[in-house]
Protein backbone atom coordinates (compact mmCIF):
# COMPACT_ATOMS: atom_id res chain seq x y z
CA UNK A 1 0.00 0.00 0.00
CA UNK A 2 1.41 3.41 -0.95
CA UNK A 3 2.02 5.89 1.85
CA UNK A 4 3.21 9.47 2.12
CA UNK A 5 5.10 10.89 5.11
CA UNK A 6 4.26 14.43 6.20
CA UNK A 7 6.28 16.41 8.74
CA UNK A 8 3.96 18.36 11.03
CA UNK A 9 4.64 21.77 12.53
CA UNK A 10 5.88 19.93 15.65
CA UNK A 11 8.53 18.15 13.54
CA UNK A 12 6.68 14.86 13.89
CA UNK A 13 6.72 12.62 10.81
CA UNK A 14 3.29 11.08 10.21
CA UNK A 15 2.66 8.43 7.57
CA UNK A 16 -0.68 8.49 5.74
CA UNK A 17 -2.11 5.84 3.46
CA UNK A 18 -2.66 7.31 0.01
CA UNK A 19 -6.07 7.01 -1.60
CA UNK A 20 -5.92 4.50 -4.43
CA UNK A 21 -7.16 4.95 -7.97
CA UNK A 22 -10.27 2.87 -7.31
CA UNK A 23 -11.24 4.92 -4.27
CA UNK A 24 -10.82 8.17 -6.16
CA UNK A 25 -12.89 6.88 -9.08
CA UNK A 26 -15.68 5.78 -6.73
CA UNK A 27 -15.59 9.14 -4.96
CA UNK A 28 -15.92 10.88 -8.32
CA UNK A 29 -18.83 8.67 -9.34
CA UNK A 30 -20.59 9.50 -6.07
CA UNK A 31 -20.03 13.21 -6.78
CA UNK A 32 -21.54 12.77 -10.25
CA UNK A 33 -24.53 11.02 -8.68
CA UNK A 34 -24.93 13.87 -6.20
CA UNK A 35 -24.82 16.43 -8.99
CA UNK A 36 -27.31 14.42 -11.04
CA UNK A 37 -29.67 14.41 -8.07
CA UNK A 38 -29.24 18.18 -7.67
CA UNK A 39 -29.83 18.64 -11.39
CA UNK A 40 -33.07 16.65 -11.22
CA UNK A 41 -34.16 18.71 -8.23
CA UNK A 42 -33.48 21.89 -10.18
CA UNK A 43 -35.45 20.54 -13.13
CA UNK A 44 -38.43 19.52 -11.01
CA UNK A 45 -38.35 22.81 -9.10
CA UNK A 46 -38.11 24.76 -12.32
CA UNK A 47 -41.03 22.94 -13.89
CA UNK A 48 -43.12 23.30 -10.76
CA UNK A 49 -42.48 27.04 -10.47
CA UNK A 50 -42.73 27.65 -14.20
CA UNK A 51 -39.70 28.84 -16.14
CA UNK A 52 -41.50 29.66 -19.36
CA UNK A 53 -40.13 33.18 -19.63
CA UNK A 54 -36.61 33.58 -20.99
CA UNK A 55 -35.20 35.40 -17.93
CA UNK A 56 -36.20 32.67 -15.51
CA UNK A 57 -34.84 30.02 -17.85
CA UNK A 58 -31.48 31.81 -18.13
CA UNK A 59 -31.25 32.13 -14.34
CA UNK A 60 -32.07 28.45 -14.01
CA UNK A 61 -29.30 27.46 -16.47
CA UNK A 62 -26.78 29.74 -14.74
CA UNK A 63 -27.55 28.19 -11.34
CA UNK A 64 -27.17 24.64 -12.67
CA UNK A 65 -23.94 25.50 -14.51
CA UNK A 66 -22.44 27.29 -11.50
CA UNK A 67 -23.27 24.35 -9.26
CA UNK A 68 -21.46 21.99 -11.62
CA UNK A 69 -18.43 24.23 -12.16
CA UNK A 70 -17.80 25.27 -8.55
CA UNK A 71 -18.99 22.11 -6.77
CA UNK A 72 -15.56 20.58 -6.15
CA UNK A 73 -13.87 23.85 -5.23
CA UNK A 74 -16.57 24.89 -2.78
CA UNK A 75 -16.74 21.45 -1.14
CA UNK A 76 -12.97 21.16 -0.66
CA UNK A 77 -12.60 24.71 0.68
CA UNK A 78 -15.44 24.51 3.19
CA UNK A 79 -15.28 20.80 4.06
CA UNK A 80 -11.58 20.40 4.81
CA UNK A 81 -10.52 18.94 1.48
CA UNK A 82 -13.52 16.70 0.95
CA UNK A 83 -16.38 16.58 -1.51
CA UNK A 84 -19.41 14.46 -0.70
CA UNK A 85 -17.85 11.59 -2.66
CA UNK A 86 -14.53 11.90 -0.83
CA UNK A 87 -16.32 12.03 2.49
CA UNK A 88 -18.25 8.88 1.64
CA UNK A 89 -15.02 7.11 0.66
CA UNK A 90 -13.18 8.51 3.72
CA UNK A 91 -10.50 10.28 1.73
CA UNK A 92 -9.45 13.94 1.59
CA UNK A 93 -6.96 16.40 0.14
CA UNK A 94 -3.90 17.36 2.20
CA UNK A 95 -0.93 19.64 1.61
CA UNK A 96 2.43 17.89 1.31
CA UNK A 97 4.21 20.65 3.25
CA UNK A 98 2.52 19.61 6.51
CA UNK A 99 0.21 22.62 6.76
CA UNK A 100 -3.52 22.82 6.16
CA UNK A 101 -4.23 23.21 2.42
CA UNK A 102 -4.44 26.86 1.42
CA UNK A 103 -7.06 28.43 -0.81
CA UNK A 104 -4.42 28.86 -3.53
CA UNK A 105 -3.79 25.11 -3.52
CA UNK A 106 -7.47 24.30 -3.83
CA UNK A 107 -7.71 26.83 -6.66
CA UNK A 108 -4.80 25.20 -8.53
CA UNK A 109 -6.35 21.75 -8.18
CA UNK A 110 -9.64 23.16 -9.42
CA UNK A 111 -8.13 25.00 -12.42
CA UNK A 112 -6.19 21.93 -13.54
CA UNK A 113 -9.39 19.86 -13.53
CA UNK A 114 -9.75 21.37 -16.99
CA UNK A 115 -6.73 19.34 -18.13
CA UNK A 116 -7.13 16.33 -15.85
CA UNK A 117 -10.79 15.75 -16.68
CA UNK A 118 -12.55 18.06 -19.13
CA UNK A 119 -10.12 18.33 -22.06
CA UNK A 120 -8.78 14.78 -21.82
CA UNK A 121 -11.96 12.94 -20.86
CA UNK A 122 -10.48 11.93 -17.46
CA UNK A 123 -7.62 10.09 -19.22
CA UNK A 124 -4.92 12.46 -17.91
CA UNK A 125 -6.10 12.08 -14.32
CA UNK A 126 -6.33 8.29 -14.58
CA UNK A 127 -2.83 7.95 -16.02
CA UNK A 128 -1.22 10.40 -13.58
CA UNK A 129 -2.78 8.80 -10.48
CA UNK A 130 -1.81 5.34 -11.71
CA UNK A 131 1.85 6.12 -12.49
CA UNK A 132 2.85 8.88 -10.03
CA UNK A 133 4.66 7.95 -6.82
CA UNK A 134 2.11 9.65 -4.58
CA UNK A 135 -1.00 8.86 -6.62
CA UNK A 136 -1.24 12.49 -7.72
CA UNK A 137 -3.10 13.84 -10.70
CA UNK A 138 -1.64 16.83 -12.53
CA UNK A 139 -3.56 19.27 -10.32
CA UNK A 140 -2.07 17.64 -7.21
CA UNK A 141 1.46 17.88 -8.59
CA UNK A 142 1.07 21.58 -9.38
CA UNK A 143 -0.63 22.38 -6.06
CA UNK A 144 1.72 20.17 -3.98
CA UNK A 145 -1.19 18.18 -2.59
CA UNK A 146 -2.17 14.53 -2.31
CA UNK A 147 -5.33 12.60 -1.51
CA UNK A 148 -5.12 10.38 1.57
CA UNK A 149 -7.34 8.06 3.55
CA UNK A 150 -8.84 9.75 6.59
CA UNK A 151 -8.73 6.59 8.69
CA UNK A 152 -5.54 6.92 10.77
CA UNK A 153 -2.86 4.26 10.29
CA UNK A 154 -2.84 3.91 14.08
CA UNK A 155 -6.35 2.84 14.98
CA UNK A 156 -8.15 3.59 18.19
CA UNK A 157 -7.82 -0.02 19.24
CA UNK A 158 -4.03 0.39 19.06
CA UNK A 159 -4.11 3.65 21.01
CA UNK A 160 -6.05 2.03 23.83
CA UNK A 161 -3.36 -0.54 24.47
CA UNK A 162 -3.16 0.19 28.21
CA UNK A 163 -6.11 -1.30 30.10
CA UNK A 164 -7.56 1.14 32.61
CA UNK A 165 -9.15 -0.03 35.85
CA UNK A 166 -12.76 0.91 36.47
CA UNK A 167 -11.68 2.66 39.66
CA UNK A 168 -9.15 4.84 37.86
CA UNK A 169 -9.82 8.56 38.30
CA UNK A 170 -8.64 10.69 35.35
CA UNK A 171 -6.23 13.49 36.17
CA UNK A 172 -7.11 15.59 33.11
CA UNK A 173 -10.83 15.50 32.33
CA UNK A 174 -10.05 17.75 29.35
CA UNK A 175 -8.53 14.72 27.57
CA UNK A 176 -12.01 13.77 26.36
CA UNK A 177 -11.86 16.77 23.99
CA UNK A 178 -9.09 15.13 21.96
CA UNK A 179 -10.01 13.38 18.72
CA UNK A 180 -9.11 9.83 17.73
CA UNK A 181 -6.61 11.25 15.22
CA UNK A 182 -4.92 13.37 17.90
CA UNK A 183 -4.67 10.38 20.22
CA UNK A 184 -3.23 8.33 17.39
CA UNK A 185 -0.56 10.99 16.94
CA UNK A 186 0.24 11.01 20.67
CA UNK A 187 0.50 7.23 20.58
CA UNK A 188 2.91 7.34 17.63
CA UNK A 189 5.09 9.93 19.40
CA UNK A 190 5.23 7.80 22.55
CA UNK A 191 6.00 4.68 20.53
CA UNK A 192 8.76 6.52 18.69
CA UNK A 193 10.24 7.64 22.02
CA UNK A 194 10.18 4.11 23.42
CA UNK A 195 12.04 2.88 20.33
CA UNK A 196 14.67 5.58 19.79
CA UNK A 197 14.57 7.83 22.85
CA UNK A 198 13.89 11.00 20.87
CA UNK A 199 12.91 13.29 23.75
CA UNK A 200 12.47 16.32 21.48
CA UNK A 201 9.27 14.83 20.10
CA UNK A 202 7.93 14.32 23.62
CA UNK A 203 8.65 17.93 24.60
CA UNK A 204 7.05 19.30 21.43
CA UNK A 205 3.96 17.09 21.64
CA UNK A 206 3.43 17.71 25.36
CA UNK A 207 3.59 21.46 24.76
CA UNK A 208 1.03 21.29 21.95
CA UNK A 209 -1.36 19.07 23.93
CA UNK A 210 -1.11 21.25 27.03
CA UNK A 211 -1.79 24.36 24.93
CA UNK A 212 -4.74 22.73 23.11
CA UNK A 213 -6.41 21.48 26.30
CA UNK A 214 -5.45 24.49 28.47
CA UNK A 215 -4.43 21.87 31.01
CA UNK A 216 -2.87 22.72 34.38
CA UNK A 217 0.00 20.27 34.78
CA UNK A 218 0.78 19.34 38.40
CA UNK A 219 4.17 20.45 39.68
CA UNK A 220 6.80 17.78 39.19
CA UNK A 221 5.00 16.00 36.33
CA UNK A 222 7.37 15.83 33.36
CA UNK A 223 6.38 15.83 29.68
CA UNK A 224 6.57 12.04 29.25
CA UNK A 225 4.41 11.32 32.29
CA UNK A 226 1.99 14.04 31.13
CA UNK A 227 1.45 12.34 27.75
CA UNK A 228 1.15 8.91 29.35
CA UNK A 229 -1.43 10.31 31.77
CA UNK A 230 -3.36 11.96 28.95
CA UNK A 231 -3.45 8.61 27.17
CA UNK A 232 -4.79 6.79 30.24
CA UNK A 233 -7.29 9.56 30.96
CA UNK A 234 -8.58 9.52 27.39
CA UNK A 235 -9.00 5.74 27.45
CA UNK A 236 -10.84 5.87 30.76
CA UNK A 237 -13.15 8.73 29.77
CA UNK A 238 -14.01 7.23 26.38
CA UNK A 239 -14.68 3.79 27.89
CA UNK A 240 -17.08 5.33 30.39
CA UNK A 241 -18.93 7.11 27.62
CA UNK A 242 -19.28 3.90 25.56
Amino acid sequence: MHTVTIQTAQNVDIAYDLAGLGERILARLIDYAVFLALYLIFIITGLASGVENSTAFIVFIVVVAATYVFYDLACEVFWNGQSLGKRAMKIRVISLDGTAPRLSQYLLRWVFRLVDFTLTGHICALIMVAVSDKNQRLGDLVANTAVIKTTPRTGLEQVAFHPVADTYEPVFSEAVNLSDEQMALIHEVLTSFYKNGNAALIYAMAGEVQKFLHANVPQGMNELVFLQTIQRDYNALVNRMA
